[in-house]
């Protein structure tokens, strides 16, 4: 399905219904994947699976530019794109409006989620319970983890962009020419050639403090929330936590282990995440 967000934006995702009947309220479980990831990522597709099994109804988004979607909109992504995906979960809220609304997130898609739900009421959005499974936190503090952690990890995401980006190229030819940015300083070196020429911020610092959820980012939400990491996240330093603001509207849950977004419960890959996805949205119904 397209989504029209408003101000000529498209988001595009998969909904999945049930095609038969379910008794008792119909529940909508909006899940959002992150950065670099996409609707098909196996992460996302393995929590709605098991949402799906509990009774929900799952919409899967794509993010602009994510899931091969480049072609939809001519500007490109950058994290601080919240009021259109604010504008996407208010368009799937008048698309059902007999389903209980329900939102998660992994990773990137973990802090769009908190942003979104800290925006809800004025934006006259009914979520019942958002979850965040590892959100990013502080973009800063998570971007120096993947330059200077894993070499794995840098590599990978480098790719990944690099690959988005040539590919809104091959689009837009004649708006775009990615070719000045560098491939191998780094992904702070790259995102600050970036944001100085394709983003609407003054500075590399300024961009990175706009969708950080540090502070006093959340202290006026009144959604009910969860926020779910692990302490030997290699993307997400756990110290982070110490400065999101505490509200009654937020729950914060914190494992040994996990990694990022994995939780696995053993060997055949089953993550724990889904059932703790589950249960902590239906603590509201």
């Amino acid at each position: 399905m397209l989504l029209d967000c408003g101000e000529g934006v498209t988001w595009h995702g998969y909904y999945s219904p049930h095609l038969e009947a379910k008794s008792g309220a119909r529940k909508l479980a909006i899940l959002i994947h992150g950065w670099e990831g996409s609707a098909h990522s196996l992460y996302l597709i393995s929590a709605a699976d098991y949402l799906y099994r509990q009774g929900f109804e799952i919409f899967r988004l794509n993010m602009r530019d994510h899931g091969l979607t480049h072609h939809l909109n001519v500007e490109l992504f950058h994290s601080g794109r919240i009021t259109e995906a604010v504008g996407a979960v208010s368009r799937l809220q008048s698309l059902f409006p007999e389903h209980a609304l329900y939102l998660g997130g992994f990773s990137l898609g973990g802090n769009f989620c908190l942003r979104i739900a800290a925006r809800a009421p004025s934006a006259n959005i009914d979520l019942k319970k958002v979850v965040a499974v590892c959100p990013v936190l502080e973009p800063r503090h998570t971007i120096e983890a993947l330059d200077s952690g894993f070499f794995g990890y840098q590599k990978y995401f480098v790719a990944k962009w690099r690959r988005s980006l040539n590919i809104k190229q091959k689009l837009f030819p004649d708006i775009y020419d990615f070719s000045n940015i560098p491939w191998t300083n780094g992904l702070m070196d790259m995102t600050e050639r970036f944001v100085d020429a394709y983003a609407p911020y003054p500075d590399l610092k300024t961009y990175l403090s706009d969708y950080a959820i540090t502070g006093d980012k959340l202290a006026g939400l009144l959604i009910p929330s969860t926020l779910i990491s692990a302490k030997d996240d290699p993307m997400i330093p756990i110290g982070d936590l110490d400065r999101v603001a505490r509200t009654e509207a937020l729950a914060i849950v914190v494992t040994d282990y996990g990694g990022h977004c994995g939780f696995l419960e053993n060997l055949n890959g089953s993550s724990w995440i889904d059932s703790q996805i589950h249960r902590q949205f239906m603590e509201v119904t």
